[in-house]
């Protein structure tokens, strides 16, 4: 058997804590969508921050994500970071 997920791993210990928490705060009511949820509470910040630890350098940011560059600038585009081609601030 192997260890509980807060040994195992503290990032999936901090998701599942959260998770429960927010499965709590509905008080009984059934979740929709939690999915893309997640996964957009995960991306952005994961997005920024490497974008930072990069100096804003997007083809070595997307190299430490494992992204094609092109789908980086589009995810990018989605969570605000970075202005949409053709589109001024």
């Amino acid at each position: 058997m192997s260890p509980p997920p807060s040994t195992q791993d503290p990032l999936k210990a901090c998701v599942r804590k959260s998770l429960q928490q927010y499965l709590k705060d509905l008080q009984g009511q059934e979740p929709g969508n939690m999915y893309d949820m997640l996964l957009r509470a995960v991306e952005q910040p994961l997005l920024h921050l490497v974008m930072e630890q990069t100096r804003y350098n997007q083809s070595k940011a997307a190299q430490w994500l494992g992204l094609n560059r092109n789908t980086l600038r589009k995810k990018l585009i989605e969570h605000g970071l970075l202005d949409a081609p053709g589109k001024s601030k």
